[in-house]
């Protein structure tokens, strides 16, 4: 049995010997790149943190304590010590979440996979714990870039406010999120890097607070109370004192002992602390070192032994032999043409750019691309003052994370009639991230923005040529949304009628298929199992689904039956939308919404999450063959 292998819960941990701490950050490594290569996951990250979550875990008493995560993708190792080491099915149906999940452990408190809200969770923590009397700690680990969102900014307010209510917040500084991290606040993290006393006071740190901490506390206070040159020449402390907070740093991340007394330290206080912790992003496995610590932040599968090769694509795509791009590639390949063609289109990116696809673009046109950080209400914002200031900005965005700047969508870019474009990736049924990042919910809340516009392409060429529509509004928010796979075969139309694609056109028409983006292909084999069966059904592709082309109510009325398919939710979506216009314009033809139902959805491939809610052209057939069968038993 392995040293890992022993570790069953955190207590475990208390029991070994500082000398052998290090042999067991060796086996949490050893351990976790293979098992991240044959599943895919957050390996960056977690390489990171091994040292630093096995000194919090020795310093707490989880789950007594609470140990919060921010962002949640670097909890694996968090995971191994409180008992769960069966990685086979890490994100997959059935298997570990790769997320902090409450369902697998009492150790998870918050199951956070959207950055910068940890510190408004310790927040309520700690207040709770004091009015309740309780003396268990909150400690909240922020890091990789979270502390860029402007929550985690708030939260600080209101900690600082309370001088008298512990709480640790754990900085994991490694001065990057998917990329190096950007902005004022990373600058000033950085000058306790670059300053010419940094290595000294790190040396000094390390041998006097550490190992003769009843000496090291007076004297570190004393020299940071007492000489303010000292304390301007490490501005980050001073930023954070100056708020109010305790500040301890900067700590050697990888120094197991260094970071157990800093931790111990913060839990002596009895008020709000900060533990400033420096880590390296893939430390311990040399592709991640020699290369850009950012192409390993997410992996899929990996070639192993992973050591040797160190194969690995771009951040979020899959390893898969040579076959159709995806469509994060088709619309940065687009977006490098139109940036030629276009000066006035700019791009906006929320600390993801090569993850939705705008690194080319970022080459291409440096000076017309910026990276806001974790920060997609600023995004949004500041998309609307460029284009109030005669450019047309491209905001690239997973869909899930659009759901936080709702209000700006809504009240600073379409009041203002702005000409924006967000263009929505990993939108509908995500899979193996699990709950908090499907893009389910994007066509429900976007469709009340007034005069928002909505495009869900069906293929590359659509992609191509919808974007350029959308680029091409310069009085209202427009939105280009797409899935996270491979983009499919090309879907022709047989014919055009006003904005819609009709794709399939029966002899006898009796039930018509609305088609939402990538939905065509299930509901172009669904039109062919009809046929089968006797019934006729045209095909449409609305293109743009919000607001609702006239086109689609007008074949509605010459159908017996309406079925809309979505990979978004029912509630508010696509199909209600349409259910809308066919009401208003008097046609009384029976609908059907194919969709997501209410609910969060488990971590699985798309593939199968689609088949669990039945959006496959057979159950969209028994359905259909079900609803017409009714219809005529009623006439």
């Amino acid at each position: 049995m392995t040293m890992l292998e022993g570790i069953r819960e955190p207590r475990d941990l208390k029991a070994l010997g500082a000398e052998r701490l290090g042999e067991l950050a060796a086996e949490v490594r050893q351990f976790l790149v293979p098992a991240v290569a044959r599943t895919g996951g957050h390996l960056g990250p977690n390489l990171g943190v091994v040292e630093l979550t096995i000194a919090l875990h020795r310093v707490f008493d989880s789950p007594a304590d609470r140990i919060l995560w921010d962002t949640g993708h670097q909890s694996y190792v968090h995971k191994l010590l409180t008992g769960r080491q069966d990685f086979s099915k890490l994100r997959i149906k059935g298997g570990l979440s790769g997320y902090p999940s409450r369902a697998e452990s009492e150790h998870d408190v918050i199951e956070n996979s959207h950055a910068s809200t940890v510190l408004g969770w310790a927040d309520g923590l700690a207040k709770a714990h004091q009015v309740r009397g309780k003396d268990d700690r909150v400690v909240a680990v922020i890091g990789d870039g979270a502390l860029t969102g402007g929550m985690a900014w708030e939260a600080l307010n209101n900690i600082a406010a309370a001088k008298d209510r512990p709480l640790i917040i754990v900085v994991n500084d490694n001065e990057r999120s998917y990329a190096p991290t950007i902005g004022g606040l990373a600058d000033h993290l950085a000058t306790l890097r670059t300053t010419d006393g940094y290595e000294a006071f790190l040396s000094w740190s390390k041998d006097v607070l550490t190992r003769a901490p009843v000496v090291g506390r007076p004297l570190y206070e004393s020299l940071h109370g007492a000489k303010k040159g000292f304390k301007d020449a490490f501005a980050p402390q001073g930023m954070f004192e100056d708020l109010g907070l305790k500040y301890i740093g900067p700590v050697d991340g990888h120094d197991i002992a260094a970071v157990e007394s800093a931790l111990r330290r913060a839990a002596g206080f009895h008020g709000p602390v900060l533990v400033h912790c420096l880590t390296e992003k893939g430390r311990g496995y040399r592709p991640a070192l020699e290369h850009e610590a950012d192409r390993f932040h997410t992996v899929g599968a990996m070639d192993l032994p992973p050591a040797t090769t160190g194969r690995c694509p771009p951040a979020g795509e899959p390893v898969a032999p040579p076959g159709p791009p995806s469509w994060t590639s088709v619309f940065g390949d687009e977006m490098v043409r139109i940036g030629a063609e276009r000066p006035d289109v700019v791009a906006l990116t929320a600390a993801m750019l090569d993850p939705v696809g705008l690194s080319r673009f970022a080459e291409a046109y440096p000076e017309r691309v910026w990276d806001v950080g974790i920060a997609e209400q600023h995004a949004a914002v500041c998309a609307a003052g460029l284009a109030t200031g005669g450019l047309h900005p491209v905001f690239a965005v997973y869909a899930t994370f659009l759901n936080r700047a709702f209000d700006q969508v809504l009240m600073d870019v379409a009041l203002h009639r702005c000409g924006v474009t967000f263009v929505l990736d990993r939108a509908g049924v995500t899979g193996t991230d699990g709950a908090s990042h499907n893009g389910m919910w994007d066509m429900s809340v976007l469709g009340v923005v007034p005069g928002l516009r909505i495009a869900a392409p069906r293929d590359a060429e659509q992609l191509r040529a919808q974007l350029r529509e959308a680029l091409d509004v310069d009085d209202a928010p427009t939105v280009v949304r797409y899935p996270k796979e491979s983009v499919g075969e090309p879907v022709a139309a047989v014919q055009r009628i006003g904005g819609a694609d009709v794709l399939h056109r029966p002899a006898r028409p009796d039930v018509l298929l609305v088609a939402v983006g990538v939905m065509a292909p299930v509901c172009l084999r669904a039109a062919e199992l009809l046929a089968d069966r006797g019934v006729g059904a045209t095909v449409v592709d609305p293109r743009w689904v919000r607001p609702v082309d006239d086109a689609v109510v007008q074949l509605a009325a010459g159908h017996r039956l309406v079925a809309v398919v979505e990979d978004n939710i029912r509630t508010g979506g696509v199909g209600s939308a349409v259910g809308q216009a066919l009401r208003d314009a008097d046609v009384d033809v029976p609908l059907r919404t194919f969709g997501i139902p209410d609910e969060f959805l488990p971590h699985a491939k798309r593939g199968e999450l689609l088949a669990d809610l039945g959006l496959t052209p057979a159950e969209i057939v028994g359905r259909i063959s079900a609803d017409l069968a009714r219809k005529e038993n009623r006439s």
